[in-house]
């Protein structure tokens, strides 16, 4: 029963997403603002309840499920890929590049900023 649970509490969250980016006319996927309004009550309420945990582990334990539909999308739009090919390459490319660094410009600042934190306190 706590799966069920989890699960109408995961589906709520989505719904209170959609229904605020259709009201606030947000240019944000509805999931996006409904998963950061859970994060927030997560937050609020310092903990992650039995029904919500149990409910996402089984959701991450048939992750690759999801991607069928998405494999299914390559195949319906197969020909549209092979005539864009080029630009598809190189936005996954440069996403991928430009990812990298910024994440490897994130990870050095935080390191130089807690090992500076640490010597001032050891």
């Amino acid at each position: 029963m706590t799966f069920l649970n989890g699960m109408t509490l995961l589906l709520i969250y989505q719904l209170v997403g959609e229904i605020g980016v259709h009201m606030l006319q947000w240019p944000v996927p509805g999931p996006v603002l409904g998963m950061v309004l859970l994060f927030l009550t997560l937050l609020l309420r310092k903990g992650i309840p039995a029904s919500i945990d149990s409910s996402s582990h089984a959701l991450l334990n048939h992750l690759s499920l999801l991607f069928v539909p998405a494999g299914v999308g390559m195949m319906v739009y197969l020909e549209r890929l092979k005539q864009e090919w080029l630009p598809i390459v190189a936005a996954l490319f440069l996403g991928t590049l430009i990812t990298l660094s910024v994440s490897a410009l994130v990870m050095q600042a935080t390191t130089r900023l807690f090992s500076s934190r640490v010597l001032e306190d050891g």
